[in-house]
């Protein structure tokens, strides 16, 4: 590359900002343009910082990740965006690739396979990790595990519910989850009870049940 690709980090962690920050600053051929903790922002920076390529993470509070990658490939269809996260989960890479994500990449990655995943998409390349590969393939021959009602009962939930779900599984209250998302109790307690209805669950337990079923919590 002969002028230096201009790059926005987003990501709500601090400290794994930093360290994607210090480790980007290395490469001669890259530049840092800007950087956010949420989604919403993002949006709104990359009509005025115009990056080349968006690492970006998908549980945000304010817009998730997803959220932000769809309305950013549809105002600024050029941009490109390399979803770098901890989820591992099939919806979640599914949702990121039909929202136009150009790559998919681990927080657990080696740098030397982040620096491979950013130079892929500079250059034009899909760039999945090994192991999002071998789940992308596998959904394509339908040898997925999961049956068709609890696919169309997971088809049904919006990426909000979706994201309150994991954080209901994962223990928080609802002021909690209020306060991550920058929204009033009172939303929380309506996307929680609509998400119930359409999973027909109704309790915290089986909520979590599900939640592991679907790989969105960890059980060791």
């Amino acid at each position: 590359m002969s002028t230096k690709k201009r790059i926005m980090i987003v990501e709500d962690h601090t400290l794994f900002r930093a360290g994607i920050h210090s480790l980007l600053l290395q490469d001669m051929e890259l530049e840092i343009v800007g950087e956010t903790d949420n989604g919403r922002d993002a949006v709104r920076l990359i009509e005025t910082l115009a990056p080349d390529l968006v690492l970006m993470d998908i549980s945000m509070p304010g817009m998730n990740g997803i959220e932000a990658l769809t309305d950013i490939k549809r105002r600024y269809p050029k941009t490109l965006v390399l979803v770098l996260t901890a989820h591992n989960a099939d919806e979640y890479i599914h949702e990121s690739l039909r929202a136009g994500a150009d790559g998919y990449i681990l927080k657990d990655a080696t740098h030397d396979e982040l620096r491979v995943a950013i130079r892929n998409v500079l250059n034009g390349k899909t760039y999945l990790s090994p192991d999002i590969s071998k789940k992308v393939i596998t959904a394509y021959l339908g040898t997925g595990k999961a049956t068709n009602s609890t696919s169309s009962s997971w088809d049904t939930l919006t990426h909000r519910e979706r994201e309150i779900l994991k954080l209901v599984a994962e223990g928080h209250p609802n002021k909690y989850i209020a306060n991550y998302f920058c929204l009033s109790i009172k939303t929380i307690e309506k996307h929680r009870s609509n998400l119930m209805k359409k999973l027909d669950l109704h309790n915290a337990s089986t909520l979590t049940a599900y939640a592991i079923e679907r790989g969105l919590v960890a059980t060791s």
